[in-house]
């Protein structure tokens, strides 16, 4: 696999390095390939990536993120293999270029180097990661372990979908710091007249150059009030000198965040002061270092400050086909879109599946596989994606569902709207007192409305406890709700359901097992932390082959049926 020469931009921007080619002939006495391979196991990561790194990654596959002149750098296969294990054993860019320069089990994955094959700085992992993010095929790692799984037979029609938290890498802020570092980052990215203007109308005596909270009095509360009331309306000044201007990129997103911070958390009490809001921004920006980062939940008990990293596998070989990253408090169908593309076919902007894709595109997909009636495409999730815009996108798309859709509930235990008779064709709700209402189409839905038919009904009790009597309200997707609710009650549909759907759950767990470069994210972005948590999908999918006997043969990709 090629991609093509160097780009003009890369060039210029990593400097002159020519592609390094990784040493094929080695050492009979000093390899490790003979003192290693009666001790690690063949079906270990080790053991796989021995026998088929070059074939995984030859150094060719990297050769357009270099220049045809200037000297040599590390052979990019060598530093691939190094990416995969350092992700797979969470380990930081310094702890892996130590694994690779006095773990044998390092090398001999590695093609079996000999024993004294020089390391290198762990800057050259920091570069190699940007070459590939500036690159036209950045997800190739990943890319090259789908590849060889589609050839080999193990990609079925069938995904399970499922998300996991990612604990960001910085500390969420609190709202004065919030506002604080943001005026630090403005008069940092200013330079000459612009920054004296700015600090000509900074009010606080505050030079906003050192970093950190503030000098307050903390335990005194009008102190507290002061410095928030102070802080805002630096911010203000700031953006007031700022605002109708052509700025300069950076200084545009530093008072983009700047206006951000300084109006999501406060609000003007009625002696004009600025306070603290006894809320929380719906969209809340919880750190200016990682402005992407949000606060999110799994369950209702459970909050967590980062991202949601998003997965399809195949359940029956256990591959993971496709990953997503989004902020922590998006829906996890926003990500279906990108987690579905190499299987769906292309859907318009306006379609559901469409529509809920997050403003900011995760990794790229493989070339979808278009489906057949024969074979169509089966997707398991829990209630998450049991929404009736994500049901009526399958239904256009010919996907048979297996999502969970929760049964509706009634506050009080009284009766919820499964045990109301819903006609859509006749566009009537009986009630269970077998009172019939006409629907009325409002906005985003229809509504039946009891009113007076609930006074004196022996079954009010059950039903409603407002005065104005019983109100059922009906989705724009009401019909594929109630469609997904009566499969659910098919024994063979639950079956299905209870034997595929856990097994997602598994592979999460196998991502997460390191809470280091797993479970707490390495890097800062949206961007680098889909990127991060794809490459760590890329060393879990290898560690599955190695399993399962995946070798490359004369005719390709096959698993081993020995």
């Amino acid at each position: 696999m090629f991609f093509g020469r160097v780009r003009p931009s890369l060039r210029s921007e990593f400097g002159g390095m020519s592609l390094g080619l990784t040493p094929r002939q080695t050492d009979l006495f000093a390899t490790t390939t003979s003192f290693c391979e009666s001790r690690v196991p063949a079906d270990s990561i080790y053991g796989l990536l021995h026998r088929q790194c070059f074939e995984l990654f030859p150094d060719e596959l990297f050769a357009d993120l270099f220049t045809d002149v200037g000297r040599r750098s590390v052979p990019p296969m060598i530093v691939a293999v190094v990416m995969v294990l350092q992700r797979l054993e969470g380990c930081s860019d310094r702890e892996a270029v130590d694994r690779f320069a006095y773990d044998l089990r390092w090398k001999y994955a590695a093609g079996g180097l000999d024993f004294d094959y020089p390391g290198f700085v762990h800057t050259v992992l920091v570069d190699m990661r940007a070459r590939l993010a500036a690159s036209e095929a950045p997800d190739r790692v990943f890319e090259v372990t789908l590849a060889a799984a589609r050839e080999a037979g193990m990609v079925g029609r069938r995904r399970v979908l499922d998300s996991t938290a990612l604990f960001d890498a910085v500390a969420t802020m609190d709202t004065v710091t919030l506002i604080r570092s943001a005026i630090r980052g403005v008069l940092a990215v200013c330079t000459g007249s612009v920054e004296q203007e700015l600090r000509s109308v900074l009010a606080r005596d505050d030079d906003y150059r050192a970093a950190g909270r503030p000098v307050c009095d903390w335990d005194d509360r009008e102190a507290r009030e002061r410095l928030v009331d102070v802080l805002v309306k630096d911010a203000q000044a700031a953006l007031r000198v700022l605002d109708g201007r052509e700025l300069p990129s950076a200084l545009a997103s530093a008072a983009e965040l700047l206006a951000t911070v300084a109006g999501q958390d406060v609000e003007t009490g009625e002696d004009g002061r600025f306070r603290i809001a006894r809320k929380v921004a719906k969209d809340r920006v919880i750190s200016t270092v990682d402005p992407d980062a949000r606060h999110g939940h799994k369950t209702a008990a459970h909050g967590f400050d980062g991202y949601k990293g998003h997965v399809s596998i195949d359940p029956d070989s256990e591959v993971i086909l496709a990953t997503a990253v989004t902020a922590g408090n998006a829906a996890d169908a926003a990500a279906v879109a990108v987690l579905l593309a190499a299987d769906l076919p292309a859907q318009p902007a306006e379609t559901p599946v469409s529509a809920e894709m997050p403003a900011t595109p995760g990794p790229s997909a493989t070339p979808a596989t278009p489906a057949t009636p024969e074979e169509p495409l089966t997707v398991y999730g829990d209630s998450a994606y049991g929404t009736g815009a994500l049901l009526d996108g399958f239904e256009q798309a010919g996907v048979e569902t297996r999502c969970k859709t929760q049964p509706p509930r009634a506050p009080g235990g009284r009766f919820p709207k499964s045990e109301f008779l819903i006609d859509l064709d006749a566009g009537t709700v009986t009630c269970p007192a077998n009172h019939p209402v006409t629907l009325r189409t409002i906005k985003h839905g229809q509504v039946a409305r009891f009113g007076r038919l609930c006074t004196g009904c022996a079954l009010a009790e059950k039903c409603t406890s407002s005065r104005s009597g019983r109100t059922i309200h009906l989705g724009e997707h009401e019909r594929q709700l109630a469609a997904a609710r009566n499969r659910q009650t098919d024994p063979a549909w639950r079956s299905d359901y209870t034997q595929t759907r856990p097994k997602v759950e598994r592979k999460i767990s196998h991502l997460m097992r390191r809470k280091h470069g797993g479970r707490r994210a390495r890097v800062r972005g949206t961007t680098k932390v889909a990127a991060d948590f794809q490459l760590l999908a890329a060393a879990v999918n290898l560690a599955r082959f190695a399993v399962l006997g995946l070798n490359h043969q004369p005719t390709g990709w096959a698993l081993s049926t020995s």
